[in-house]
């Protein structure tokens, strides 16, 4: 065998390396790039309720973000939905941005709306029927949500609901805006509100 002969057999074996590399790395890519603590955030993109416009999570670079995946027919989420209010009134104007995507597809945008309206939420909602953004996300169920750091970077990953107005919640929150640790002091009334029955959409 000549010394181009060989060459081309080596060439051959490094393609088919690669070329194994690639297709397993497409077919494993959740185990491989698992989105969990600690990962960079992916990119999603979602409508604007009622417009015909998008948001992406560049839109909210450098800030802090809670992101909600979620669905209106989905009893857990509704149970969620107050205490994420609640996260939002304390500190929405201190500079979290919570952003709750809904991924209904057999539902208007107007019943999406409605159904915020319902519960008093004053938050982000954004809306993706393509449900691109369970895949980008790895999520296994409605709903999830992930607090992500304004360096990009997953801070918390929650599947299922979560009191997000807890004290270990709102910790978390004011220490990636840089603020003083909620007093616990608070936390009687809060306990007071968490008492109350949430209202059904």
């Amino acid at each position: 065998m000549t010394a181009r002969q060989q060459w081309s057999v080596v060439g051959a074996i490094v393609a088919m390396m690669a070329a194994g590399v690639l297709v397993a790395s497409h077919y494993m890519k959740d185990e491989l790039f698992p989105v969990t603590i600690g990962s960079t955030a992916p990119d999603f993109r979602a409508k604007v309720l009622g417009e015909n416009r998008y948001r992406t999570l560049a839109d909210y670079k450098g800030q802090v973000v809670l992101l909600n995946v979620w669905a209106t027919w989905c009893p857990p989420c509704q149970a969620e939905m107050p205490s994420l209010q609640r996260l939002y009134e304390a500190y929405g104007d201190k500079g979290l941005k919570l952003v709750a995507v809904s991924i209904d597809d057999y539902v208007t945008e107007d019943s999406i709306r409605a159904f915020a309206r319902n519960f008093g939420i004053t938050f982000e909602i954004l809306h993706d029927s393509t449900h691109a953004i369970e895949r980008i996300y790895q999520t296994t169920g409605y709903p999830e949500s992930f607090v992500i750091g304004p360096e990009g970077t997953i801070r918390k990953k929650w599947i299922g609901p979560d009191d997000w107005s807890s004290q270990g919640n709102r910790a978390l929150v004011a220490q990636l805006l840089r603020l003083p640790p909620p007093r616990a002091a608070t936390d009687a009334a809060l306990s007071e509100e968490l008492k109350t029955p949430s209202r059904s959409p």
